[in-house]
């Protein structure tokens, strides 16, 4: 998801034309320099360090999850943590382009600070959460990395294509090219904590496993995770924007 340079203002959003300005050319020499230990810290925006939290967000749900693994199972309140985080980390993903606007700011980094955060928070983190709460049989990680791939392959396509893709009069894209990765984890998200709320987890996942006691072994409720990376990579679906 492409962010704040040139027309871009990245989570997939957009925001008008702007000329490279002085600023830009600043924020390029300091990251060129080989010398000055916090040129790079320097050459960040107000919006830069906001999408630094979203990825922090993605990271501490990681770290949830992992907790909640180690723990006793029936001990829910990492794994509910893992699954606000995310949530968080979408508001800091919406803030961060606001900010942009409203101080005019275009950032060299930003554009590609927003796809790596988004990939932690809403590709990374939200598999381990699904890992965590029972998809883990070898099949059902092979879906969670899919799902992973597919959000890492469509962020890279929008990072390429959007300058590409039809514009409003104010510059802004007139729709995604399949689901943005945000949405996907959401949906995915919705998933996981309707299961853990019912007590639908580790053995008592819905519809149980398929081909039981084989190297195939799988849950079927994974495979939302394998329609929601179909759906991000998708070319022909076109989601307007808000």
């Amino acid at each position: 998801m492409s962010r704040r340079a040139g027309p871009t203002n990245g989570g997939e959003k957009d925001t008008p034309a702007q000329p490279r300005d002085s600023a830009q050319s600043k924020q390029a020499m300091l990251l060129s320099q080989d010398t000055g230990h916090f040129s790079l810290i320097r050459a960040l925006h107000l919006a830069d360090l906001i999408t630094e939290l979203n990825g922090f967000c993605g990271f501490m749900s990681i770290l949830s999850s992992m907790r909640y693994c180690l723990a006793d199972p029936s001990d829910l309140a990492n794994l509910w943590l893992a699954f606000a985080l995310m949530p968080f980390g979408l508001f800091f993903d919406f803030l961060d382009g606001k900010v942009a606007r409203w101080r005019e700011k275009s950032s060299l980094m930003g554009q590609e600070l927003d796809s790596l955060a988004d990939l932690v928070t809403f590709g990374v983190a939200a598999a381990v959460a699904g890992f965590a709460m029972g998809f883990r049989t070898a099949i059902d990680q092979l879906f969670l990395g899919f799902y992973v791939l597919c959000g890492l392959t469509r962020l890279a396509r929008f990072n390429v294509t959007v300058a590409m893709l039809p514009k409003d009069k104010s510059g802004k894209s007139k729709y995604f090219e399949g689901t943005p990765i945000p949405l996907a984890c959401l949906i995915s998200l919705t998933m996981m904590m309707t299961c853990t709320w019912f007590g639908w987890i580790h053995e008592d996942l819905p519809l149980g496993t398929v081909l039981s006691g084989t190297e195939l072994e799988f849950h079927p409720v994974v495979v939302i995770f394998l329609i929601n990376g179909l759906l991000m990579t998708s070319r022909t679906l076109h989601v307007p924007k808000p």
